[in-house]
């Protein structure tokens, strides 16, 4: 049965000035936003502080996992003039971090990775005391992609975990657990100075043991940042909600993620990956700060 939506999931509507330049600003340079794509509850709120997450690779995913409202289907050709248009719209909202994803590739890996690197280099060049942090796929795997994109230096490397072992088939099609925490481990192994960053949604039929085992995983890979959100069902396609957490639980949430070692960890029901990055990237910030 349908299940009302809480009153602390209810987020404003998108409204306002910023909201709408920003939006124009996208459509204007032919960009996508993951905000727009996966229907994001905070959109809102952060393109009234002209904070976007740009979605290379264009607006087609060629997986379908259960939980995203992404178009699937067969995408087009690469765009290689898209790390050009990102860093200009970076440098056109004077961002101090900017959020880069794609959809998967699975078509071509090593040109996805190749895209992503560009795309910091591009930013760097317009911006250059602007920090990069990327949201990646796994590359199926592929070590030589992953260091393609590190090589490049994102101040933050994120790939989420998404959910629990036992729902992966369900929920993140064409993905693989251990592939997801090998990336972490990699990331870290190929380059110990770039935060590593992943994310897990609440609400898909997972227990409490189940996301405490996750935690212990991803701790023990070396992850600095940990987010953990509700998740909502775009449409009646997706995966079903198995049960909404309350605020109360998400503080439970994190105060248990807490004890592996995490530098910082986002719990609440709206938050998604790139909720408050700038502050989660502030909160981890080597020592001797950012380049």
């Amino acid at each position: 049965m349908r299940q009302p939506k809480p009153e602390w999931l209810k987020a404003k509507a998108p409204v306002g000035e910023n909201f709408h330049n920003l939006k124009k600003l996208a459509r204007n340079l032919g960009l996508h936003t993951v905000c727009e794509s996966a229907q994001c509850p905070n959109i809102g709120e952060c393109w009234n502080h002209r904070t976007a997450t740009f979605m290379l690779l264009g607006d087609i995913c060629t997986r379908r996992c259960g939980f995203c409202a992404v178009p699937k289907g067969r995408p087009g050709p690469i765009d290689w003039d898209e790390p050009g248009r990102v860093a200009e719209a970076v440098a056109a909202l004077g961002l101090k971090h900017a959020v880069i994803t794609s959809v998967n590739r699975d078509d071509d890996n090593v040109g996805g990775a190749r895209i992503f690197a560009e795309t910091i280099r591009a930013i760097r060049e317009l911006t250059p005391d602007c920090r990069v942090e990327v949201l990646i796929p796994d590359f199926q795997g592929r070590e030589d992609a992953l260091r393609i994109v590190l090589e490049a230096k994102p101040e933050v490397l994120n790939h989420n975990t998404e959910t629990v072992p036992r729902l992966y088939r369900a929920v993140r099609s064409g993905a693989r657990y251990q592939r997801t925490l090998d990336l972490l481990a990699n990331a870290k192994q190929f380059s110990p100075g770039t935060v590593t960053k992943s994310g897990l949604m609440a609400g898909l039929g997972e227990t409490m043991e189940e996301l405490i085992e996750v935690f212990r995983d991803l701790g023990t890979r070396g992850v600095d940042i940990l987010t953990v959100g509700q998740y909502l069902r775009p449409s009646r396609d997706h995966l079903p909600i198995a049960r909404f957490y309350t605020p109360e639980e998400f503080l439970q949430i994190k105060n248990e993620a807490m004890r592996f070692g995490f530098r910082h960890v986002e719990s609440g029901p709206l938050v998604r990956s790139s909720y408050h990055a700038h502050e989660q990237a502030a909160a981890t910030a080597p020592a001797q700060g950012w380049r």
